[in-house]
């Protein structure tokens, strides 16, 4: 957090050094007044200028967006960035004429943007937040392509007796898959490995 001390002979002048120092506005600080400062006899004698301390207030869902939009750039994809919130989950939808460039193969490279978002949003929020990121409503896709593959490799795990081991994916991912199987009685499924290459594993349910 960016914060400063500044003196003045009013508080108003105060905060004002303090701004400029800052190069930000009043409505983006949060001001503490040290010292209200005393006028002394004719101005001037037994005189205290006013002490002040100001912080800018740093919005954790705007760090992020600049975050994306910046990493975008920089890979030649520069994108609009959409943002939602309900209540700890945050929404970021990305547009763009190269948006297949921030998918990447089977997701990988929009994962990763989400797992490195959601390091930037927490660094600067006080209480943690979850990150959903999405481009061109890849998120509903994958998630019809996941419950057909859960469903595709349960099967083979009862046929063959063994446990079928996914490839890492991000908490969401994994929620689809065990969420997807849930009800299936003839296998159960569990994570394992650590962040950010936690896996599924389904196990047939030996009887």
């Amino acid at each position: 957090m960016k914060q400063v001390t500044a003196t003045g002979q009013t508080v108003e002048e105060a905060v004002e050094s303090a701004l400029a120092q800052l190069n930000t506005s009043k409505d983006q600080t949060s001001i503490d007044i040290i010292d209200e400062g005393k006028k002394g006899i004719f101005g001037i004698f037994g005189s205290r200028p006013a002490v002040v301390k100001v912080s800018v207030i740093i919005n954790p869902i705007d760090e992020a967006k600049k975050f994306l939009m910046q990493v975008s750039e920089q890979m030649g994809s520069p994108v609009e960035v959409e943002v939602k919130q309900e209540a700890k989950q945050v929404y970021f939808t990305l547009s763009g004429d190269k948006i297949a460039l921030l998918i990447g193969k089977r997701g990988q490279t929009l994962n990763s943007l989400q797992y490195l978002t959601q390091l930037v949003i927490n660094h600067f929020s006080q209480g943690y937040l979850n990150v959903i990121l999405d481009a061109e409503d890849y998120r509903s896709r994958r998630n019809e392509t996941l419950v057909l593959l859960a469903q595709r490799l349960a099967q083979k795990a009862v046929k063959t007796g063994k446990d079928v081991s996914l490839e890492p994916m991000p908490s969401y991912e994994r929620k689809v898959i065990h969420t997807a199987l849930a009800d299936d009685k003839r296998v159960k499924t569990s994570s394992d490995g650590t962040e950010p290459h936690r896996y599924v594993v389904i196990s047939p349910i030996r009887k």
